[in-house]
């Protein structure tokens, strides 16, 4: 199958969604289909061989974070391009309903369109604001997937209409398999994310820790991932600064590693979270999980069984949750057995078969596909007949 896949923010700047469209092309190359994927990108940035460049994206901000995305006439005149050129068999759209490729793409294609919506934000002015401009393009989709029950809800309250619930997918064998790394083990709690971008919950872990190193002084806090590292720690007493390690950018080996080496990984999200993919590649290292208790994040955690969960927004919840976990190596070897048999249903080779069969559904005379299979899926995602 011919598959083209629009990604919506830059490509050269590390976020959830990118990595999603990265793992999914990937693993259905590996299948044998044939990708392209069209994005953002600086012309001078080094891509795979599969991804085409529409152009420079532009930071935009948008549901507390700031997305870079591309818009105009000529990403318009570069996505007709890609669309003509790659004779596509379907064409899979990320947030059709932002302001950048994804639109675009969505006025121009011709042909089936399935859609995945990632975007959890129940109180979106500007979404409703945009819908009679975006309508017309939403009709063309196909099939809707959302990565989870609440950017479905966030689909379903702001655009209409509904969607299949598909997570995110993680190569759990890539992380399960990671060798830890010494320096990075023993009393170590970990944090990943955009250091500067408030809604990841760094500065709620700060204020926690000092309460988590009066209890278990000998405690390190490991740090990845870019902003102002003496802005992070401004607020700490200058004699725990040291217990706090930046590592700056890490590759998705080290991130791996990192992740198997802690005692406990932390997620302080405080909103503005669709899904959580960071949980579950946490998980399938192996790592136990406490994290915020956001809607989308007890989903993935599976209500807390299969990692802890604290008050959002709560310093001393996570502080105490923190203390009793890393007190507690027979609680944390529980919830990293049971973290690791939860995550198998993230796994891509389960989540990129059922994309696969929405894609199946949306698209005439697949061979692959016999008639009375396509009405089994046409039920299985109840999605409307051709």
């Amino acid at each position: 199958m011919k598959i083209g896949i629009v990604c919506p923010y830059s490509w050269d700047v590390p976020g959830g969604v990118q990595f999603h469209i990265r793992d999914l092309a990937d693993h259905l190359i590996r299948l044998g289909h044939q990708v392209s994927v069209l994005a953002p990108a600086d012309d001078e940035t080094p891509l795979p061989p599969y991804v085409v460049s529409a152009g420079r994206a532009v930071p935009v901000p948008y549901n507390g974070s700031v997305a870079r995305l591309n818009f105009g006439f000529l990403s318009a005149a570069r996505v007709r391009r890609w669309l003509h050129d790659g004779t596509f068999d379907v064409i899979h759209i990320h947030e059709p309903a932002s302001p950048s490729l994804g639109l675009l793409a969505c006025w121009a294609a011709q042909g089936p369109i399935v859609a995945t919506f990632h975007t959890s934000n129940p109180r979106s002015r500007a979404m409703i604001a945009a819908y009679p401009i975006l309508q017309p393009a939403l009709e063309k989709i196909s099939a809707r997937i959302a990565v989870s029950e609440y950017a479905r809800r966030t689909l379903v309250e702001h655009l209409g209409g509904d969607a299949v619930v598909i997570p995110n997918g993680v190569d759990v064998g890539f992380f399960d398999k990671a060798e830890p790394k010494a320096e990075w083990q023993g009393g170590t709690i970990g944090f990943i994310g955009r250091i500067d971008e408030p809604r990841k919950g760094l500065p709620v872990l700060m204020r926690a820790l000092p309460k988590i190193l009066a209890e278990c002084p000998e405690t390190r806090l490991l740090v990845a991932g870019r902003g102002d590292e003496e802005e992070a720690v401004a607020a700490l007493p200058k004699e725990m600064r040291d217990r706090v390690e930046f590592l700056g950018m890490v590759s998705d080996e080290d991130k791996a590693r990192l992740l198997r080496s802690v005692d406990v990984y932390i997620a302080p999200n405080t909103g503005g979270e669709s899904f959580g993919i960071i949980l579950v590649e946490a998980l399938s290292a192996g790592a136990p999980v406490l994290a915020s208790d956001l809607d989308a994040f007890a989903q993935v955690l599976d209500q807390g069984a299969a990692g802890e969960l604290f008050a959002n927004e709560d310093a001393d919840a996570l502080a105490t949750a923190a203390v009793r976990l890393l007190g507690d190596e027979e609680r944390r070897t529980e919830l990293s057995e049971r973290g690791s048999a939860h995550v198998r249903r993230f796994d891509w080779s389960t989540v990129a078969a059922d994309i696969l069969a929405v894609y199946e559904t949306v698209t005439d005379g697949a061979a692959s596909v016999a008639a009375d299979e396509r009405v089994s899926l046409r039920a299985r995602f109840g999605l409307a007949r051709d």
